[in-house]
C-alpha cells in the first residue's frame, strides 16, 4: 500500500441559515452527513484530516468526536466565528494543519479540501483529483441552483449558456502554495479568486456535474430525500 503525501481539510463550520437546520447533521446511509463525508476523505488515505466545525453545536461535536475516537488521523478545530465566512474556516484549518505537521513531523505535499453538502460526492472523484499533478486540481460543475432532478440539470446545462461552470471544491492544492495564500483568506474571499490568477499549466479541472447538487434550501433538501440521496 502506497504511503500518501496528502492531508485533508473538511470545511464544516457553516451555520446553514438558508436551510434552517444544520446540514452537517443531515443523514446519509444511516449516519450524519459530516461523518459520511469524513469517511470518503478517509478512503483516500490521508496523513491527517482536519475538520473545522462551528462553536456551540454539541451534536456536531459529538458526531465528529465519535469518529475521531476510531481514527487517529482525524483532528477537530472549532471555529468561534463561523459567520465570518468559509475563508476564515479554511484559515483556521491551515493553522491547525501547520501545527500538526510540526508536532507530528508529517510530510504533507498536498491538501485535499472538501465541504459537507455535495451529497453525490464519492471517493472516486477525490481519487481522480489526487491523481492530478498540477499545483491545483479543482472540481468543475454547473452553477445552476434550480435543479429538480438529474436529467433536468443535465438538459439545463446543455441548453442554457447562462449556467456558468463553477471551479471550486473539492480541490487538491499544493501545500506550500496553500500556506502562501493563507494570508489572503478573509471572510468569504476564498480560493477561487486566487486560483484564477494561476497560469494555465499550473492547474487543471475535473468535470463532475453531480457536484451541482448541494443542499442550501428546504426545497433542495426535500428533493434530495425524495431521490433517496439523503435519508428521510
Amino acid at each position: 500500500m502506497m504511503t500518501q503525501n496528502h492531508a485533508a481539510i473538511i470545511l464544516a463550520s457553516g451555520l446553514s441559515q438558508r436551510l434552517g437546520e444544520a446540514k452537517q447533521l443531515l443523514r446519509k446511509d444511516g449516519e450524519p452527513l459530516i461523518c459520511y463525508m469524513t469517511k470518503i476523505a478517509l478512503a483516500t488515505q490521508p496523513q491527517a484530516i482536519i475538520i473545522v466545525i462551528p462553536e456551540d453545536n454539541s451534536l456536531i461535536a459529538e458526531a465528529v468526536a465519535k469518529l475521531a475516537a476510531q481514527h487517529a488521523v482525524i483532528h477537530t478545530v472549532v471555529n468561534p466565528a463561523p459567520k465570518i465566512g468559509m475563508a476564515h474556516s479554511l484559515y483556521l484549518g491551515i493553522d491547525a494543519l501547520k501545527e500538526l505537521e510540526s508536532r507530528e513531523s508529517l510530510a504533507v505535499d498536498r491538501v485535499l479540501i472538501i465541504g459537507v453538502d455535495q451529497v453525490l460526492l464519492n471517493k472516486e472523484h477525490l481519487q481522480v483529483l489526487l491523481a492530478g499533478s498540477q499545483r491545483v486540481v479543482a472540481s468543475r460543475y454547473s452553477s445552476s441552483n434550480n435543479w429538480s432532478d438529474e436529467q433536468n440539470l443535465v438538459e439545463s446545462i446543455a441548453n442554457s449558456p447562462s449556467n456558468k461552470n463553477i471551479i471550486g471544491l473539492p480541490l487538491v492544492i499544493d501545500y506550500k502554495l496553500l500556506t502562501q495564500w493563507q494570508v489572503s483568506l478573509t471572510g468569504d474571499k476564498g480560493l477561487r479568486h486566487l486560483i484564477r490568477g494561476l497560469a494555465p499549466h499550473q492547474m487543471s479541472t475535473v468535470k463532475n456535474h453531480r457536484l451541482s447538487y448541494d443542499i442550501d434550501t428546504p426545497s433542495q433538501l426535500a428533493h434530495a430525500r425524495a431521490q433517496r440521496w439523503l435519508d428521510s
